[in-house]
């Protein structure tokens, strides 16, 4: 399946609703590309840092900055393992119990993200999400950096969007639900799905102006009538 999805969605017949999840500053404290950088010292981090931020709030595009941050980081799967751990050990605080909550109601969550699935898998097992929407990335052998799936979706401006449709179609859900930090979670807004800006961690002037609602914690998402 395109967007390197992982894992089932059990039921997925009789989902009802359907919620996705961006997972950098919205799942997880951390943003993974900017972890992945600060393993190779703080000059790498701070022009990754840069590079992700400027797409994050839409300056640039998230294909013009993709490519290049992998290269100059070079991630080794090893990296790519502790900053899954890392993801857990920065859990957004609610949001294992919002989710389990969320499925309670008959919400199907998903992770849709530009991150990277071989780290957010752990999250979302720790989240009990089924399904992850990311970037596979490729090894040698030897756990050397040997590019990334360049037919993911969220590899690009507007791949979310992408995503949401295809899950739409596939599960038929009677209400649709975004929630992110952000541009690239807000391109995904429509008549047939709602936005929700998040800013617990990071908010961004343009997201928070043009969510639907805006929340600073996940269990916010329980009250939403």
């Amino acid at each position: 399946m395109p967007g390197a999805g992982r894992g089932c969605l059990c039921g997925a017949v009789l989902a009802t609703k359907l919620i996705c999840f961006d997972c950098d500053s919205t799942l997880s404290a951390i943003e993974g590309i900017d972890e992945l950088a600060r393993l190779r010292g703080l000059a790498v981090l701070g022009r990754v840092e840069m590079m992700t931020n400027d797409a994050m709030e839409g300056l640039v595009t998230v294909e013009s900055v993709f490519e290049r941050r992998l290269e100059i980081i070079e991630p080794r799967r090893e990296d790519v393992a502790a900053v899954g751990r890392r993801y857990v050990e920065t859990v957004e605080p609610t949001a294992r119990d919002t989710i389990a909550a969320l499925v309670a109601r008959g919400w199907t969550p998903v992770i849709v993200s530009g991150g990277f699935t071989q780290a957010i898998q752990p999250l979302a097992d720790y989240l009990g999400v089924a399904r992850v929407e990311a970037v596979e990335l490729k090894f040698t052998a030897d756990g050397t950096y040997d590019g990334y799936d360049e037919t993911a979706p969220t590899t690009r401006t507007g791949g979310k969007a992408e995503v949401v449709a295809r899950l739409r179609r596939e599960l038929q859900p009677s209400l649709t639900w975004m929630v992110g930090d952000g541009v690239s979670d807000l391109e995904v807004k429509s008549e047939e799905v709602s936005f929700i800006g998040f800013g617990r961690y990071v908010v961004r002037p343009k997201v928070k102006a043009e969510a639907g609602i805006f929340i600073i914690s996940l269990d916010q998402l329980l009250k939403i009538r």
